[in-house]
C-alpha cells in the first residue's frame, strides 16, 4: 500500500497548467488522500484499484489526468500524428447509475473548461431518448461516461465503437455489480481492445470484485484509504419508540432549520407516505426514486442541488451520484439493507473536506440490524436520545448497552425517562 500523504498543491502532482488554473477557480485548496496518492500513478499509465469512501474526490481523481493524457495526445496529432476519426471513444468510464453518469459528465466537462472546447465529454444513460444520444456521439467522443445496458444499446445501433478505447473505469464497481450489470461489464469487456489501462474505484471488494480486478488489471497500484483519512461527517444515532420516528424526524428539521435535509427510506412508496406526513406537520418534502420519469429526476435533483428545495425523502437511487455542496445533514429514516449502502448514503454530506451530519433514527426493530451495519463497517456509535422522544424503559436499558440483546417489549407503557444520553444529544443538536 502507498502511504497517505497529502502535498500542499496540486502542482506538485504534475498536473497541467490549464488544469491546475481550473482548479483554482474551483476553490480546491488541496488534493485529497486518494488525489495524492492516485494521480502520479495515473499519469505514468499504470492500472490502479482504488478503495475509498464516497466524497474521497474519486472523480477528480481519474478526470483530471485522463483529461490530461488525451489533450497531450491531440497536441501530438496537431503536430502531424494520426488523429481519432470515426464513431471511436478514448476514455470510457462505466457507472452504476443515470444520476453518476450525469454528474460525472458535469464534472469532466467542468474541469476541462481551459482547453477550449478540444475535449469532447459525452454521457449516455438510460431513460431517455436513445436518438438524442446517438446525435451526440457523431464523430465520436474523447471521453464517454455510460450505464452499461444503454451502452451496449447504442453499440449494437453502430452509435458508437470500443476499439480504441485507451482508458477504462470502473467506477463504483461493487454498485455495478451488485445492481446486476455482471453479464453487461462482460459483453463490453470483450469489445475493449487488449492493450488498455484500467482504473478500478469500488468501496467494497466483494468476491465479484475481486475476481473481476484479477482477471483484468495489469500489475496494478493498489490503494486502500481508512475512512478516518476522507471522512469529516460527524455519525449519531437516535433511538425512538415504534411509531414515533416521523414526530422525532419533523421536530428535528423544525427545531434546527437545516437549509437542506437528505432523508432515506426503503421503498418507493414509502418516499410518497413520509412526505405526506411531514406536509401535515407543516413541512414540505420532494421525493426522489425509480418509478419517476428520468426528466423529472433531473428537475427534482436540480432543484435539490441549487437550494430551491429544503427536504428531499429519497430510496437509495440517491446513496450514489448525488453531490450537494455543503450539504448539513443526511438522515436514515429506514436503514438501509445493505451494510455498505450506509457508507454511501452517509456520504452525501460531509463532502470536499465540509463538516457534515449524518443521523439514523433506530426504534426496538431497527436495534440489531444496526448492530451489523457497524460490526460491517467497523464503526461503533453511542446510543443518544432527544429530549421529549425518550425510550420506553422497558427497552431503554438495551438500547443503550450495544453488547446486550434486546427483546421486543410486551406492553405498549408510555413511561419515559430523561437521563444524561438524552441531554447530550439534545446540546449537541443544538450546537450544530
Amino acid at each position: 500500500m502507498i502511504p497517505t500523504t497529502t502535498p500542499t498543491n496540486f502542482a506538485a502532482l504534475g498536473l497541467i497548467q490549464p488544469l491546475l488554473v481550473r482548479l483554482t477557480e474551483l476553490q480546491y485548496q488541496q488534493p485529497t488522500p486518494i488525489q495524492t496518492q492516485a494521480i502520479p500513478s495515473v499519469l505514468a499509465g499504470r492500472d490502479l484499484i482504488a478503495g475509498a469512501n464516497t466524497g474521497s474526490g474519486k472523480t477528480a481523481t481519474f478526470a483530471l489526468p485522463i483529461l490530461q493524457k488525451i489533450h497531450a495526445e491531440k497536441s501530438l496529432a496537431n503536430n502531424g500524428s494520426k488523429s481519432s476519426k470515426g464513431n471511436y471513444v478514448a476514455g470510457l468510464i462505466l457507472v452504476p447509475t443515470r444520476e453518476l453518469a450525469k454528474q460525472v459528465a458535469d464534472n469532466i466537462k467542468s474541469y476541462a473548461v481551459h482547453f477550449n472546447g478540444e475535449i469532447k465529454t459525452v454521457a449516455v444513460f438510460g431513460g431517455v431518448s436513445a436518438n438524442t444520444q446517438m446525435l451526440a456521439l457523431r464523430g465520436g467522443t474523447d471521453i464517454l461516461v455510460a450505464t452499461p445496458g444503454r451502452l451496449l444499446d447504442l453499440i449494437s445501433s453502430n452509435a458508437i465503437k470500443l476499439d480504441r478505447v485507451k482508458t477504462l473505469v470502473l467506477d463504483e464497481a461493487d454498485r455495478m455489480l451488485s445492481l446486476g450489470f455482471t453479464d453487461e461489464l462482460s459483453a463490453l469487456l470483450v469489445l475493449l481492445p487488449k492493450k488498455k489501462q484500467i482504473l478500478l474505484f469500488s468501496a467494497t471488494f466483494p468476491e465479484q470484485v475481486q475476481t473481476l480486478t484479477q482477471e483484468l488489471l495489469n500489475n496494478p497500484v493498489e490503494i486502500q484509504l481508512q475512512s478516518s483519512d476522507v471522512s469529516t461527517l460527524v455519525q449519531r444515532v437516535f433511538t425512538v419508540n415504534k411509531g414515533e420516528k416521523t414526530a422525532l424526524l419533523a421536530h428535528l428539521i423544525k427545531q434546527h432549520q437545516w437549509r437542506q435535509a437528505l432523508i432515506f427510506v426503503n421503498a418507493k412508496n414509502s418516499c410518497k407516505h413520509l412526505a405526506e406526513k411531514l406536509s401535515k406537520r407543516g413541512i414540505s418534502a420532494e421525493v426522489f426514486h425509480g418509478d419517476k420519469g428520468q426528466g423529472a429526476r433531473s428537475r427534482v435533483l436540480e432543484a435539490f442541488k441549487a437550494g430551491n428545495i429544503e427536504v428531499l425523502i429519497a430510496t437509495d437511487i440517491a446513496a450514489r451520484g448525488l453531490d450537494i455542496e455543503k450539504l448539513p445533514v443526511v438522515i436514515n429514516f429506514d436503514l438501509p439493507r445493505s451494510p455498505s449502502d450506509y457508507m454511501h448514503r452517509i456520504g452525501r454530506s460531509g463532502r470536499a473536506g465540509e463538516v457534515g451530519l449524518a443521523l439514523s433514527l433506530i426504534d426496538y426493530e431497527d436495534y440489531h440490524h444496526f448492530q451489523v451495519i457497524e460490526k460491517k463497517n467497523k464503526i461503533r456509535l453511542e446510543r443518544e436520545q432527544v429530549i421529549g422522544f425518550e425510550v420506553d424503559d422497558v427497552i431503554n436499558d438495551a438500547l443503550l448497552n450495544a453488547n446486550k440483546p434486546m427483546a421486543k417489549p410486551e406492553g405498549s407503557g408510555k413511561k419515559k425517562r430523561k437521563n444524561k444520553t438524552s441531554v447530550n444529544a439534545d446540546i449537541w443538536l443544538r450546537n450544530s
